[in-house]
């Protein structure tokens, strides 16, 4: 499809840069078949059904923005994606100044870190092997990174000590992402005890949400469009609940579509899930691959163009969903990671309008 049927103009007034204060006071936009309705995410646990399951993502943002040095030139590094125990490909700004085999180090607080250049990439990109590993290697990120923030949230020196707690969802558990799972932003105890008392359960899955997600589609048609990749883990215990959960008739509800996208990885052709560790590019647009492993969508507002965007037209429908955003325009909702939420059914009827 071309890109340019995913546009929109967004008043950029509309970008949120801070969540909502309860975050479950945030407005919820409920997406159904037969039309729209307003509401609040507070109101979540009477919107879903007793016996709907609710999938979250418990992966947990690393602090992956490093501001360093290669000799006396200064340098900020981004890491997006680990590929090995000690290496991590990331954005640098300039990238000009990092050289193959040059050395850059971080420092804060006394402690050091730093990497070698092993290679270079278009765009900006460059693979670092770090002195450390595994779980040193994060515990030192801990200690001289910066949460890395989306490029629309503005803060020119990076993420300030709110962001540190409102960057991460309450599910945060599995540490590994360089982008947090905006839908689980909404959650809070309070919420959480009102769908238990609901009767509606939950699991977690796992996907390391890649600064990838934010990049725009350059190419002029989806088929030209290169996916990047993202690890995920769904373990035989969860695969095993989602597919009772289905035999049973319940609903799959998924907050967000890093959840979506690895629940969509696992279920097979028969709808069934099979457990899954690896790497996914699954790219979900209108009129490919059917809808196999979500019922309900629980997400946030996309960019134009973008492969979210894309997304969330394939499981309800390109029309519905620019009169959705339209609609959401209109009436001053907030966008993009610490914006306001979604609710969507699946609409195969019009799923590849």
């Amino acid at each position: 499809m071309k890109v340019d049927l995913f546009d929109f103009d967004l008043p950029r007034e509309l970008i949120a840069q801070r969540p909502a204060e309860p975050r479950e006071s945030a407005r919820l936009l409920r997406i159904k078949a037969d039309g729209l309705s307003d509401h609040r995410v507070a109101d979540l646990p009477d919107l879903l059904r007793p016996d709907d399951l609710l999938v979250v993502n418990d992966t947990r943002v690393i602090p992956s923005r490093l501001f360093g040095r290669r000799g006396d030139a200064r340098v900020e590094v981004t890491l997006h994606k680990a590929e090995g125990l000690d290496v991590w490909a990331a954005f640098a700004r300039p990238a000009r100044k990092l050289r193959l085999g040059d050395r850059f180090e971080a420092e804060a607080g006394g402690r050091v870190l730093g990497a070698e250049v092993i290679e270079r990439r278009d765009a900006g990109e460059v693979v670092l092997r770090f002195d450390l590993s595994g779980g040193e290697l994060i515990q030192a990120l801990e200690e001289v990174g910066r949460l890395p923030l989306p490029p629309y949230i503005e803060r020119p020196e990076g993420a300030d000590a709110r962001d540190t707690d409102d960057y991460q969802t309450i599910f945060a558990r599995d540490k590994g992402a360089v982008a947090a799972p905006t839908a689980g932003l909404h959650f809070t105890d309070r919420l959480l005890a009102a769908l238990d008392t609901r009767g509606i359960e939950r699991l977690a899955l796992t996907l390391h949400v890649g600064a990838g997600t934010f990049l725009p589609v350059k190419a002029e048609d989806t088929v030209d469009h290169h996916m990047h990749a993202e690890w995920g883990r769904l373990t035989a215990e969860t695969a095993d609940r989602l597919n009772a959960a289905r035999a049973a008739g319940r609903r799959i509800v998924a907050v967000g579509t890093t959840a979506m996208r690895l629940l969509e990885t696992a279920a097979g052709e028969d709808r069934r899930f099979r457990p899954f560790e690896g790497e996914t590019r699954i790219f979900i647009t209108p009129g490919g691959r059917p809808i196999r492993g979500t019922d309900v969508l629980m997400t946030n507002f996309h960019l134009p163009r973008s492969t979210l965007f894309m997304l969330v037209s394939a499981f309800a429908g390109l029309n519905r969903m620019h009169a959705a955003y339209a609609h959401a325009i209109a009436g001053g909702y907030r966008f993009f990671s610490y914006g306001d939420a979604c609710l969507i059914d699946h609409c195969p009827d019009d799923a590849a309008s």
